[in-house]
């Protein structure tokens, strides 16, 4: 067994209501909260309302700041100028990836007041984060990017000269998420969609990553295992028990995958996420679920060819006979199945080819050359230019 080490964890709560115990978590770290959220969703729900009230019973001051899209390093700048003076005491996130990934910069600069640009990864000034951040509580309300159970908050500039990076310091994973079944009962389902193949892309590309190891197997193969239970009721949607089920489950694989990828990292998906997302608006989930046949396709072949002892291979047969509920196929007939299943997911949830998002055969060269970030380097080969050039153009 390879040497490995396992990265702090948030404390979890997964619970129907789990929200509730919100107010009550607070008052361990104060009574001055930065409350942060996104546009409409929430806040358009009984739940804020709800919320609000309980806070008011507490005696908890808070501020609102509200996050649409994709945060950018400004964005975060701009709340850190405007709250910094507020003497803030611990942040609440509640909301989708963006919104955490937010949440985490803000409170990991409210102590000292700077620019993310002193710290963002490959583009910024260069400078290491000593922490400490101010405590985090986040409550997703999506089931995807696990953002509540990592180490980096993921901020975006779009357009030709964009980029997506990452600010991230072990401060900075929240002390606490909380996992509540019932804030994914009126998320749309291309939403559920886009979330769901985001967290299973994480997971299967965790299991297989060159830094794998068995804690976060086990780990990666319990999330997927909630994901074959759950994803299709979530997806179907409703109030019945099922569709209850299925959240709860979409949660519990979706805080896996962070966790997993988080320790073990990632691969060629998500290698091209990064420039797919900078450079277009294209949703993360949206480039994970669209991706993720050809990329498993591409990563099985060329392993055959090149490296057929490679023990990623095995692994993407396990998964195959976990998801096709087939445990006398062997190693190549699982692989194989495995793909098919997963071209079958991608006709089945309509997810657009990326010429939809204005990705052309000219773009090629300039995303290849800018997906050799993190998740690259722990992809089960090492693709050439050419390699990814393919993977990119079977879904323009």
């Amino acid at each position: 067994m390879h040497s490995f080490q396992i990265a702090a964890l948030p404390h979890l709560i997964l619970k129907e209501g789990g929200i509730n115990q919100l107010p009550q978590l607070l008052l361990n770290y104060g009574r001055r909260v930065l409350l942060v959220t996104g546009r409409s969703s929430f806040c358009d729900s009984p739940k804020w309302l709800a919320l609000c009230s309980q806070l008011e019973e507490e005696k908890i001051d808070w501020i609102h700041f509200q996050v649409s899209g994709e945060p950018s390093p400004k964005l975060v700048d701009d709340a850190v100028k405007k709250i910094h003076q507020e003497h803030i005491q611990v942040v609440v996130a509640i909301g989708g990836g963006s919104v955490l990934d937010a949440a985490k910069a803000i409170a990991g600069l409210l102590p000292f007041g700077n620019s993310v640009l002193d710290h963002l990864e490959g583009v910024g000034k260069g400078i290491e984060y000593q922490g400490p951040s101010l405590p985090m509580i986040a409550v997703p309300t999506t089931a995807g990017t696990g953002s509540e159970a990592t180490k980096n908050a993921v901020l975006s500039v779009q357009g030709e000269n964009g980029y997506k990076k990452s600010f991230r310091h072990h401060s900075l994973v929240p002390r606490v998420a909380i996992l509540d079944p019932a804030l994914l009962a009126s998320c749309p389902q291309h939403l559920i969609a886009a979330q769901g193949m985001d967290a299973f892309t994480q997971l299967l590309e965790s299991l297989v990553s060159t830094r794998a190891n068995p804690f976060c197997d086990a780990l990666a193969m319990s999330g997927l295992k909630a994901f074959k239970q759950g994803f299709w009721a979530a997806w179907e949607g409703g109030d019945h028990i099922a569709s209850k089920h299925g959240r709860a489950q979409m949660l519990y694989a979706a805080y896996l995958s962070g966790v997993t990828l988080a320790q073990v990292g990632l691969g060629s998906v998500h290698g091209l996420a990064s420039p797919l997302g900078a450079f277009f608006p294209l949703p993360h989930g949206l480039v994970c679920g669209t991706l993720v046949a050809k990329a498993t396709e591409l990563n099985i072949r060329l392993l055959r060819q090149r490296e057929p002892a490679n023990l990623a291979l095995d692994k993407y047969a396990e998964v195959g006979r976990l998801l096709t509920d087939n445990s006398l196929l062997d190693r190549e007939e699982a692989a194989d199945q495995l793909v098919t299943l997963l071209e079958n997911w991608t006709k089945r949830l309509q997810l657009p080819r990326l010429s939809e998002y204005g990705v052309t055969e000219y773009d090629l060269e300039r995303i290849v050359a800018n997906s050799r970030g993190n998740s690259m380097l722990t992809n089960p080969l090492v693709l050439s230019d050419d390699d990814i050039a393919e993977l990119i153009r079977a879904r323009l």
